[in-house]
This record gives structure tokens, C-alpha cells and sequence, in this order.
């Protein structure tokens, strides 16, 4: 590949980087960062469309006759972590690193997916079409994103989630479910030890729920995994609560579905257990599959994924790899280092000239 060509890639994808960290885009609230990455897009003489907070775009000889490549990463960002010492907004670039809201999860992944797209836009021999599409309500799991968006995208063959991977391949990962659980007891004076308290009921669940082993463990994703993240009970300290709530974070691997991992839930709890959402499942893509191969043969690594993406939502093979490092989501100072989203660049498009 040209390094001219690629050097240009590379400086405006980090100016567009800059731009986005600028601009506040949470969940929900990312109309500032569509009209900028529309307004770069529309610069570089790319048709874009948009479809709630989502903007999408196509190669420029998109031919329906053949199958079609999907380039998504997302846009919006969680609240700052009130740790910060830098303005959350403000890109600030110092030893190599360029740190800001967003710059690590996932805007160098963005970024360096558009150059990428950007790269292969004007040519007519490509044996794929392209579609990229920025995404919005990644961080929340939102309805109006990457979900919304699938419809009017047409038929997807496969797609590359940009998320921070050390650009190695995530080609699996866990899937979501989040159960609301409530206790029942009886409400009662505590002085006298009346009713039936609600936190002990509660106590013996969250004993199995901390000791219960799903049998199927996979060898990419490990075993199923069940948390107690949240607990509210009581109203004052003379009443002895009728009810207890709880909420389980599961994470689960792809040996099982959400529904037999409920099933085997409610039959050995007591407490009432209601699923946030069944959406969020477990993924996986084969490890012979073209973008996976073309991948080894350029030395990445492959991994599961204990954490979720927008890889979940996808009723299509799918790989989750981009720059960046993911223990460095969500943290204070975040930050990324510029040589990743160079480096991102390059491999995405030496994965991607293999199959187009």
C-alpha cells in the first residue's frame, strides 16, 4: 500500500479523533458527533445517510450482486469518570498518547474503520461491497443504535466490530443477561422478631448464586459466570422488610442459551427472577472463516471475550477487533496511543485486501 496514502489516512483519522473527543456523546445524546463524522465523511466526497444517531455509508460501485462487508464501531461514550484531572473533552496529545473521552473505546477504532473504508471507497474491482456504519447506544445496549440501524443496511455477509482488541481477534464473546430478582417475606417489628425477613430468604439465593457451577465450560470463553451486583432492602431499622431486591449480572458463554441458563435458575432459587432483556447473546465466528485465516496469516491472535459488544446484536458472523487496549475503557485519563490507531489502520486494511 502507498505510505503516502496511508500517512494521510492516519493524521485525518486522529484530526477526526480530536474532534469527536470534543464533542459530548453520550449514550442517547450523540447528534454533535453524527453531523461531524457526516461532516468529514461529506468532505471526502462520501454520500452518507443517517438514521437516528446512526450514519451510515456505502462504497462507491456498491453492486447488490455481491455480498456485502460491514465496518461498525460506535460513537457515543460513557459519563467521565469523576477521577479525571483533564477536561474529558479536551484531546490532548503528549508522549505518543492522545487522551480524551472516547479516544480509546472506541473512537480510534472508528477512526481508523473510516480510513480503512476511506482506502478501499473509489475501487471498482473489490470482490465485496463495503457498508460503515457509526453507531450509536453501544454503551447502554440502547434499541436505537446498531439494531435499529441492521434493517436498512441490507443482507450483511460479515462485519468487523471496531472495539479496543490490541487489534487481536475477539472471536467470541459472552453474551448478557441482567435478572432483577426479588425476595418476599413478611413485615414485622424487629423487637419482637416478627414477620419473616426478607433479607435472610434473599441471603440463601445469593449463597447459591455465588456457589453454583454451570456443568459447560468453553474453551474460548470459559464457564458461565454469575455475579450479585446491586442489593436494596429495608425502609427503616425497627421494621423487619417484606421484600429484598437484587440484581445478577450473568455472563454466558455460548454452550448455552439465555433461556436454559434462566430455566436452571429459577429452579433452585426461591425469589422471583425477571430478565432485563434476552437480546444480548452469546456470538461467535468460525475460526476458518476468511477474515479469521487472513488475520493469523498477518499474526493476530485470536481470544474470547468476557466483555459485551455490538457484536451481540448481529444475526451474521462477526469479528471484534480494532486498537486500543479494553482495560483502558471507562477509566480516568483515558487515553490511546497514536502508534495503535496507525498500526490500526494498516491492519485493517492488510486483512481486508485479502478478501477484496
Amino acid at each position: 500500500m502507498s505510505e503516502q496514502l496511508t500517512d494521510t489516512l492516519y493524521s485525518e483519522a486522529v484530526m477526526l479523533l480530536k474532534q469527536l473527543i470534543a464533542i459530548p456523546s453520550l449514550s442517547g445524546d450523540e447528534d454533535g458527533t453524527c453531523v461531524e463524522i457526516e461532516l468529514f465523511l461529506s468532505e471526502k466526497g462520501v454520500t452518507t445517510k443517517r438514521f437516528l444517531n446512526n450514519v451510515w455509508a456505502v462504497n462507491k460501485y456498491y453492486d447488490a450482486t455481491k455480498p456485502t462487508i460491514l465496518l461498525n464501531s460506535h460513537h457515543d461514550t460513557v459519563k467521565a469518570n469523576k477521577s479525571y484531572t483533564n477536561d474529558p473533552h479536551e484531546a490532548i496529545e503528549v508522549g505518543g498518547k492522545l487522551y480524551g473521552l472516547g479516544s480509546n473505546d472506541a473512537g480510534g477504532c472508528l477512526v481508523s474503520l473510516i480510513a480503512a473504508f476511506l482506502y478501499f471507497y473509489e475501487r471498482r474491482d473489490l470482490k465485496y461491497n463495503l457498508v460503515l456504519a457509526a453507531s450509536a447506544e453501544e454503551e447502554n445496549s440502547g434499541k436505537n443504535g446498531i439494531e435499529a440501524l441492521l434493517p436498512k443496511l441490507g443482507k450483511i455477509d460479515f462485519a468487523i466490530v471496531g472495539e479496543p482488541t490490541q487489534m487481536n481477534m475477539a472471536v467470541a464473546e459472552k453474551g448478557l443477561l441482567v435478572l432483577d430478582c426479588v425476595a418476599h417475606g413478611k413485615a414485622g417489628h424487629a423487637a419482637r422478631s416478627e414477620g419473616e425477613n426478607a433479607i435472610y430468604k434473599a441471603m440463601k439465593d445469593i449463597e447459591w448464586f455465588s456457589k453454583y457451577q454451570f456443568p459447560k465450560v468453553s474453551e474460548l470463553l470459559g464457564p458461565v459466570s454469575m455475579n450479585v451486583t446491586i442489593i436494596n432492602a429495608g425502609t427503616q431499622h425497627n421494621v423487619v422488610p417484606d421484600h429484598c431486591n437484587f440484581t445478577i449480572d450473568c455472563r454466558i458463554n455460548e454452550c448455552y442459551k439465555h433461556e436454559e441458563v434462566l430455566e436452571v435458575i429459577r429452579q433452585n432459587v426461591a425469589s422471583g427472577v425477571v430478565p432485563r432483556s434476552m437480546r444480548l447473546r452469546s456470538s461467535s465466528i468460525l475460526l476458518d472463516h476468511p477474515i479469521v485465516t487472513a488475520g493469523v496469516k498477518h499474526g493476530r491472535k485470536y481470544f474470547g471475550s468476557p466483555t459485551m459488544s455490538d457484536k451481540a446484536l448481529m444475526p451474521f458472523p462477526a469479528l471484534k477487533m480494532g486498537p486500543g487496549d479494553s482495560a483502558r475503557s471507562h477509566i480516568a485519563d483515558e487515553f490511546i496511543y497514536l502508534s495503535d490507531i496507525r498500526e490500526g489502520i494498516n491492519i485493517y486494511i492488510q486483512l481486508l485486501n485479502e478478501l477484496l
